[in-house]
């Protein structure tokens, strides 16, 4: 081994740095050290450059993550508004006409209707439509849910009563319409 200590190179400072990269720049010939320096110096600030763009970019990303976190929450929390500020005129109607002390059969049944063509409006703005298939139609157990079969003069399989109306909520099932079907024969 050799009994010589070992010469670790000296950090540059920033003014060395920006020397030798303003020499490297003017095209002064020098000497490949220098040459080497500038290079370093450009390549430093290349990375620092690159490493604020990267932190930046994280940031955004994380905000964006945030935002779209809080959006989904409101979203979540608010979906029936829009559903319950179209069904408050019913509550309206029906609380009306039972403030009626002496209300007539005709009222009543009046009331009713107007009631009735409230909610079903109020369900036609939300998009939810009423399975009620006629007599005769094919049974669909994607739409319908069978709750007895009976012999009839009709084609097998299709629809002979409907018992209860089923509700889509936009082209999904809310609930099946609870129908009898014919046997066959």
């Amino acid at each position: 081994m050799s009994d010589t200590p070992q010469n670790d190179p000296k950090p540059f400072s920033p003014e060395e740095l920006e020397a030798a990269a303003a020499a490297a720049a003017s095209g002064a010939a020098l000497d490949p050290l220098a040459d080497a320096q500038a290079e370093l110096a450009n390549l430093k600030a290349q990375n620092t450059d690159l490493a604020d763009q990267y932190l930046r970019a994280q940031a955004d990303v994380q905000n964006a993550r945030r935002r779209a976190d809080e959006e989904i929450t409101k979203a979540r929390k608010f979906a029936v508004e829009g559903f319950a500020d179209s069904l408050l005129p019913v509550l309206d109607s029906l609380e009306a006409g039972l403030a009626i002390p002496n209300a007539t059969i005709e009222q009543i049944r009046e009331g009713s209707e107007a009631t009735l063509r409230q909610l079903k409006s109020a369900l036609e703005r939300n998009k939810v439509a009423e399975i009620n298939p006629a007599a005769g139609t094919k049974f669909d157990p994607h739409h319908h849910q069978a709750i007895s079969v009976v012999p009839a003069e009709q084609e097998a399989n299709t629809v002979v009563t409907v018992l209860q109306k089923g509700y889509l909520i936009a082209d999904r099932v809310l609930r099946p319409a609870l129908i009898t079907v014919t046997a066959p024969k």
